[in-house]
């Protein structure tokens, strides 16, 4: 795929919770599937993508808007997001999923892009942030910002990395607020894990 092609289509945004198939089915049926077909070809000799075939694969696509590559560690996240075999790699479903999912995440910082600068600034993050529902301090807004800004501007790659982070600590958060009041206790090595492992 070269550079500014259209990122296949995957049919509705998917929330990455219904994951429930094989990592990679040698029977897949690709009749019709321009993703399964973009999947073969990035995938390495195991039938499952890296983080470096995935970046490769997300650069070509040109769905950062940029030539620049898309940033390694959001690929490196993503997968992490998705890897429930722990292997380091996404076979074909979890591929799909995440397809689904930067289409999403890339209609949304579109939308609220409203100065169509290509990056989101505070106060458009502070609204892309309410909009997936979340409910954040001024204090947490900013150090968000400043952790994924350059120059105050979040450009795609990084807002995906913002939006998976958040996410998943968010999950990590309310495994263990059992009352769901909005406080949980755990032990150090508890949190390490689940904030390391992102």
């Amino acid at each position: 795929m070269q550079m500014g092609q259209p990122v296949p289509e995957t049919g509705p945004a998917i929330l990455l919770d219904g994951y429930s198939g094989p990592a990679y089915s040698d029977t897949y049926s690709s009749a019709g599937d321009s993703v399964y077909t973009y999947f073969s070809a990035v995938a390495g000799q195991d039938g499952e993508v890296d983080a470096e075939e995935l970046q490769r694969c997300l650069t070509q696509s040109g769905i950062n808007g940029t030539y620049s590559p898309f940033s390694l560690e959001t690929c490196r996240i993503m997968i992490a997001m998705l890897d429930r075999d722990h292997t380091g790699k996404m076979g074909f479903n979890a591929f799909k999923e995440l397809w689904a999912a930067l289409n999403a995440w890339k209609e949304n910082f579109m939308t609220v892009d409203q100065d169509g600068s290509g990056t989101v600034e505070h106060h458009e993050l502070r609204q892309a942030i309410g909009l997936m529902g979340y409910r954040l301090s001024p204090q947490t807004l900013t150090t968000i910002v400043k952790r994924y800004s350059k120059n105050g501007r979040i450009f795609f790659d990084d807002y995906v990395a913002c939006c998976v982070k958040l996410r998943a600590l968010t999950d990590f958060f309310r495994k263990r607020d059992h009352l769901q009041q909005g406080s949980a206790n755990f032990i150090y090595d508890d949190f390490l894990q689940g904030t390391m492992a992102i």
